[in-house]
């Protein structure tokens, strides 16, 4: 688990707002939690909740508090306010200014329109992260279930508002984190879900249940067989570009030819791979590439 949310939006009651309000700064200061990263899910920049949220966590918890999510960003300018509004709370509270990063909810047709801008509204923005719910009702599509397909549709409803997501985030340097699936007790139906994301390239994904936390951590770090076939390319990569290698751009490693960009390739499943603990089973040896000649394809 890399992180944990608190929420004081769409699981609080209107009515229990200044009391979750309370009882979320007393969770950051009392508790010890295991989780790396805790981030406070405050309310939507319309409701008149929100600036309540933002300067009571950051006042009563600033220091234990790593990210302020924003949900139902629909615009820039809405970032822009979050942004202007710690930084005077950090300032006021001898904080480090620009420490509290921003997750940016993208939750209805407008956020997504205006999701580029949104990415590079400012440099406290770490990850971009999928709202599927609200995403759903704002498209009135046919499915009750959170993160579920719609009936009637063969195709994969999600992939382009995944796509687009994701590629905002990938040009700005930021993270991309697929939300929930609703059925907390459909292990499977998570599964599925999370794979479609992983598979795109996304760096996570919400869970909701004790049940759904080995699922992700399976789905969203790397098989074995491909840790090990990253790590490899990258030794190999190494060693033919050195002047020992012969000082090759591109090479025939086995069948296939690498250059600069398996290397790429490569690094972010090797990096993931790593963080996951994962042990490499094979290494790459140059006595067993004596073939290896230089590539003449051109790409």
């Amino acid at each position: 688990m890399d992180q944990i949310f608190l929420d004081l939006e769409d699981s609080v009651a209107p009515i229990a707002k200044a009391e979750a309000r309370e009882r979320v700064v007393a969770a950051l200061v009392e508790r010890e939690w295991k989780a790396p990263t805790k981030v406070v899910r405050v309310n939507d920049v319309r409701t008149e909740w929100a600036y309540q949220d933002v300067v009571g966590v950051v006042e009563g918890a600033g220091s234990q508090l790593d990210c302020i999510m924003l949900p139902k960003v629909e615009s820039a300018a809405q970032v822009a306010w979050l942004d202007l509004l710690l930084t005077q709370i950090e300032k006021a509270q001898s904080l480090e200014i620009g420490r509290i990063g921003i997750e940016a909810q993208i939750e209805n047709a407008k956020g997504l329109i205006n999701v580029d801008e949104i990415a590079a509204a400012s440099p406290r923005v770490e990850t971009i992260v999928f709202g599927p719910a609200d995403f759903m009702a704002s498209l009135n599509m046919r499915s009750l279930v959170v993160g579920a397909q719609p009936e009637g549709y063969e195709a994969d409803a999600y992939h382009y508002i995944l796509m687009r997501i994701l590629m905002a985030a990938r040009a700005h340097g930021k993270q991309a984190i697929d939300g929930p699936f609703g059925r907390i007790k459909d292990v499977d139906g998570y599964r599925e879900t999370a794979i479609r994301s992983a598979a795109l390239g996304f760096d996570g994904k919400w869970v909701l249940h004790p049940a759904q936390i080995d699922v992700a951590n399976e789905v969203y770090s790397p098989r074995q067989s491909d840790y090990d076939r990253a790590e490899y390319i990258l030794d190999a990569y190494d060693y033919f570009t050195s002047a020992a290698g012969g000082a090759r751009g591109a090479v025939m490693l086995g069948d296939e030819m690498i250059d600069e960009a398996s290397r790429k390739m490569a690094l972010p499943v090797a990096l993931k791979g790593r963080v996951a603990k994962l042990r490499r089973t094979t290494y790459f040896t140059p006595e067993g590439q004596a073939e290896a000649h230089a590539a003449t394809l051109s790409r």
